[in-house]
């Protein structure tokens, strides 16, 4: 295994923990670290219930984050890394703040903007490019959103006593 993957599964592994936070809190369970030279500068998971803000998602909540304690919009030399493929106002966000690398887990077959419904991050129209790469620890990151969708689904039937 290389060292790179080393370090994505490491750092993937945190936005796995991040994620599985988040479903205490009624949020979508995904997660995302955000790193710069080894150095992780962000760690969050959803916060759109929690906040009531449509755009807290976790890329974005990790990118106002890092920013804010960079003191700069410009991310460039950063990795992003999140359980979830990133919708199309996530992948925005991620081109728009110069993220150098995206990790992703997870593929999302209805709303993914980064090769799945849309690839934003490879349009050569934009003035950014994101290396992009999907799939590592996508069973986990599956897995996580299947169960918490399986205990809402549950807890509907049930209050609606079926």
């Amino acid at each position: 295994m290389s060292f790179l993957l080393e370090k994505d599964l490491e750092y993937m592994q945190l936005a796995l923990e991040q994620a599985r936070l988040a479903p205490a809190r009624g949020e979508v369970p995904i997660g995302a670290v955000l790193v710069l030279d080894g150095q992780v500068l962000a760690q969050v998971h959803n916060f759109r219930e929690v906040w009531q803000d449509p755009t807290a998602h976790a890329e974005v909540v990790a990118i106002r984050e890092a920013a804010t304690r960079l003191g700069t919009w410009r991310l460039t030399g950063t990795i992003l890394y999140v359980t979830v493929e990133p919708c199309s106002m996530c992948a925005g966000a991620i081109i728009q703040s110069r993220v150098s690398r995206l990790v992703f887990g997870a593929r999302d077959p209805k709303a993914g903007a980064c090769g799945s419904v849309f690839n934003l991050p490879d349009e050569r129209r934009l003035n950014h490019r994101v290396e992009v790469i999907g799939g590592i620890m996508e069973r986990e990151s599956q897995e996580l959103m299947q169960a918490f969708f399986k205990r809402l689904r549950d807890d509907v039937g049930e209050r609606a006593g079926l």
